[in-house]
C-alpha cells in the first residue's frame, strides 16, 4: 500500500497523476504544436477538453486523499472516483476526437461525460456528510 492508504486510494491517486501529467502535456501540445494545425474552434474544443481534465484529475487526487482518511472504503468516494474517470474519457475524450477529426456526432456524447463528472460531485458531496 502507498504511505498506507485503503486499497482503493492508490489506484485513483495513480490515475490522477497520469490524467494531470497528460494534461499539462496536452496543453503544451495545444500552445505549441496544434497552433496553425487546427481551426481556432477546434484548438477551443481541445483546450476545453483539457480544461475538464485537469480539473478533475485534482478532484480526483482529492478523492484519494480522503479515502485515506476512512478506515474502510467509503462507497461514495469510489464511485466519485470512477465518475471523475469516466467523465475525462468520455468528456474530454469525445472533445479531443471531435477537435482532431471535426466529425460532429462526437459532440453529442460529450454531455454524457458532463453526467458522469455530476455523479462524481455529487457523490463526493454525499461522502463529506460522513466526515467529522
Amino acid at each position: 500500500m502507498i504511505l498506507g492508504m485503503v486499497p482503493t486510494a492508490a489506484p485513483f491517486l495513480s490515475v490522477a497523476a497520469v490524467m494531470g501529467g497528460l494534461g499539462v502535456a496536452g496543453g503544451a501540445f495545444a500552445a505549441h504544436a496544434l497552433k496553425g494545425q487546427l481551426s481556432e474552434k477546434s484548438l477551443d474544443i481541445f483546450e476545453t477538453g483539457i480544461r475538464y481534465q485537469m480539473y478533475h484529475a485534482l478532484a480526483l487526487l482529492l478523492v484519494a486523499l480522503l479515502l485515506t482518511r476512512t478506515e474502510t472504503p467509503a462507497t461514495a468516494l469510489v464511485v466519485s472516483g470512477w465518475s471523475f474517470i469516466a467523465g475525462v474519457l468520455i468528456f474530454s475524450g469525445s472533445l479531443y476526437a471531435l477537435s482532431f477529426t471535426d466529425i460532429k456526432w462526437l459532440g453529442a456524447i460529450t454531455p454524457l461525460g458532463g453526467v458522469a463528472f455530476i455523479i462524481g460531485w455529487i457523490c463526493l458531496a454525499t461522502a463529506a456528510w460522513s466526515f467529522k
